[in-house]
């Protein structure tokens, strides 16, 4: 597959997942950016044991991980302060998307927590597989689903459901 495709195929779904770690528009950007030259320059390290998506999809999570860990990410919303505001013009979308209560309910929670309710209900993938694409015990996982629904609960208790599915 070129590098065109890929790229047209998969980066709002990568950019998706990005977001969801680091809370970030710009970020997310760099991350899929990211990936996708990685995945150009070591494109013969993939060795096809899993599908294409999967494996972008896992090195969006490690890039995600990386940038959580680095020095950046713990100074960047200082910076944030002294950048001007250049709006887009997909920006109003994801701002509304952005302001959403269960989004921003969900983006409030720890990453691990975050992780497991993507998987769960926006990929819809089972414990088992989560657990296995995450290298962690099924128990774990099943916990951590547990507990970020308990976190959730009272954060999205005022929503009216009927509305948000009504749109």
């Amino acid at each position: 597959m070129e590098l065109e495709q890929l790229i047209e195929t998969y980066s709002d779904y990568l950019y998706q997942i990005a977001f969801i770690y680091v809370k970030d528009e710009r970020v997310a950007e760099e991350v899929v950016q990211d990936v996708f030259f990685t995945y150009y320059k070591k494109r013969e390290q993939f060795q096809g044991k899993s599908s294409l998506k999967t494996y972008l999809v896992k090195m969006t999570i490690n890039r995600s991980y990386d940038y959580l860990r680095s020095w950046k990410a713990r100074t960047f919303p200082l910076f944030q302060l002294f950048e001007s505001k250049v709006e887009r013009a997909d920006q109003p979308l994801l701002k509304k998307e952005a302001r959403g209560e269960v989004v921003s309910a969900v983006l409030t929670l720890p990453v691990k927590y975050r992780e497991v309710l993507l998987f769960y209900y926006y990929e819809h993938m089972t414990t088992k597989e989560i657990a296995h694409f995450l290298a962690t015990p099924e128990s774990t996982i099943k916990s951590r689903l547990q507990r970020a629904r308990q976190e959730l609960k009272p954060k999205l208790a005022k929503i009216d459901w009927e509305v948000l599915f009504d749109e």
